[in-house]
């Protein structure tokens, strides 16, 4: 690959359940990429809903995510995205064949929807994860993304998963 990535990047964020950590990732990515970027996101076994405390955490941001509902994965083979981007293990095993060899990057993170305790406890770590995925996203979005091969810029997309 080493053509330009073209404008609007597609991106898709894939997780198992599509409830959390997706679902923030594509809302996150959508508002701050202000056009330059297409965000979806996907899970290989999607839940029966978005995580209340997943809205909860990007309304303290700014964004209503209020009606979104998570998405399987049938049909997204149809779709061509210039990056895929796994954000759980499980994910990352189970992402389906994608056509025109997408930049294919894992941003692992513990899953926020696991946390025991009290709804204040359950509401920090989605905070929390939020807040993790906006510095991934943010340096993501400084990476020059119109401009340079897709081929040079694997290796960047993939450090900025690992930003803490």
């Amino acid at each position: 690959m080493t053509d330009a990535i073209p404008a609007p990047l597609r991106v898709l964020i894939l997780c198992t359940g599509n409830s959390a950590r997706s679902q923030m990732a594509e809302a996150l990515l959508n508002r701050r990429g202000a056009g330059r970027v297409h965000a979806e996101s996907a899970g290989s076994r999607p839940a029966a809903r978005v995580n209340p405390h997943a809205i909860r955490a990007l309304a303290q941001v700014g964004i209503d995510w209020a009606g979104h509902v998570p998405r399987g994965l049938d049909g997204l083979e149809h779709g061509r995205w210039g990056v895929v981007i796994t954000v759980c293990d499980n994910a990352k095993e189970a992402c389906p064949i994608l056509p025109g060899f997408p930049v294919m990057a894992h941003w692992g993170m513990d899953d926020p929807a696991e946390v025991t305790g009290s709804d204040e406890e359950k509401q920090r770590a989605f905070d929390a994860a939020c807040a993790r995925l906006t510095r991934r996203i943010d340096a993501f979005l400084a990476l020059p993304l119109e401009s340079v091969p897709a081929a040079h810029l694997v290796a960047r997309i993939r450090s900025a998963g690992q930003l803490g």
